[in-house]
């Protein structure tokens, strides 16, 4: 009797065995079909999606080696662009003012010239063309300290103001103000800018400096520049970004291409081909658009083949396999 319930026993344990074999068996083997159909590993973090030749060829993929590239010290601010109405007003006064010193400074001179010993005109009527000469050099001074305390001496002393002012109010030409965010002090006056609106900070364009500006800023409380942006589509009011362009060592790094780039969470990657059927997520910091692309200030990528076209369909793949295991 005690034999075959040993034998019992050890049948039981033996099918118990087999069966839990068998199951682990069946795991590895569902593990392995489904990290063959998600084509993507996870490995400390970093993300990896295989892709073979005809898949590849399928999607559509090149790629490109990442270029070295350098760029001037920057320092990223914030603006408007400035409504030209009040300067166009300002640039009126003056001619207003202008003109008549021009009137009264010759009917005082006619004037003197008839005011001679047969009394062809009164003094009376000498000293009152000489009254309206002076008043009207004091209001046309008046009208100048108007125009450089509003906008500065880089604006009013231009000698081609009223083309200047004309660029401005027919939109040919934008003046901007940027303004250094508080707490970022800047030793020197930037060379020059390269502002974007702020709904599309990737397409910057070359702005001139035209100078500091004259008041702070209520908000930024920061220092503030002006500048021209010639042939923009941006009009008064909008807001920008600006990336000051400062003196200094130029950094070293690559150029990304805009194609290259995705998003997924909030944040910007590239996929870097790693081996003949392997791409590689990593992510990277957008902070100096260029007119190419984006400048990445990480000179170790050079050289590294981005998937320049195709890497929104590497990331649907990936997205794909999220259910994939973890490593």
């Amino acid at each position: 009797m005690l034999g075959v319930v040993a034998g019992l026993v050890a049948g039981a344990a033996v099918t118990w065995i087999v069966l839990k074999q068998d199951a682990a068996d069946d795991a590895e083997a569902r593990k392995e079909a489904k990290e063959e159909e998600s084509h993507v590993r996870r490995t400390d973090g970093q993300v990896f999606v295989r892709l073979d030749r005809e898949g590849q060829q399928h999607a559509g993929l090149k790629t490109a080696p990442l270029e070295v590239a350098t760029l001037e010290p920057e320092v990223k601010a914030y603006g408007r662009v400035l409504d030209p109405a009040p300067l166009s007003a300002q640039m009126v006064e003056l001619a207003n003012a202008r003109a008549a010193l021009e009137a009264s400074t010759k009917e005082f001179n006619r004037l003197k010239v008839l005011h001679t010993p047969d009394q062809n005109v009164s003094t009376r009527a000498l000293e009152g063309a000489e009254a309206a000469l002076i008043h009207d050099r004091i209001a046309l001074d008046a009208a100048q300290l108007k125009l450089v305390a509003a906008w500065g001496k880089s604006i009013a002393t231009r000698p081609d103001l009223p083309a200047f002012v004309q660029s401005l109010a027919s939109l040919d030409t934008a003046l901007v103000r940027v303004d250094v965010p508080l707490g970022v002090a800047l030793r020197a006056p930037p060379t020059g800018a390269r502002i974007a609106a702020a709904t599309a900070p990737e397409l910057p364009v070359e702005a001139q400096l035209l100078g500091p500006a004259v008041t702070a800023d209520p908000q930024m409380q920061g220092q503030g520049f002006l500048f021209l942006l010639g042939g923009s589509s941006l009009r008064p009011g909008a807001a920008v970004v600006a990336w000051l362009s400062m003196a200094g060592e130029e950094e070293k790094g690559v150029i990304v291409p805009r194609s290259a780039i995705v998003r997924h969470e909030g944040d910007a990657f590239v996929y870097v081909q790693s081996s003949a059927d392997v791409f590689e997520r990593q992510r990277v910091q957008l902070a100096h658009p260029t007119e190419n692309g984006w400048f990445v200030d990480e000179a170790s990528r050079a050289g590294q083949l981005a998937v320049v076209v195709g890497a929104q369909e590497l990331l649907s793949e990936e997205l794909k396999g999220q259910g994939g295991e973890q490593e």
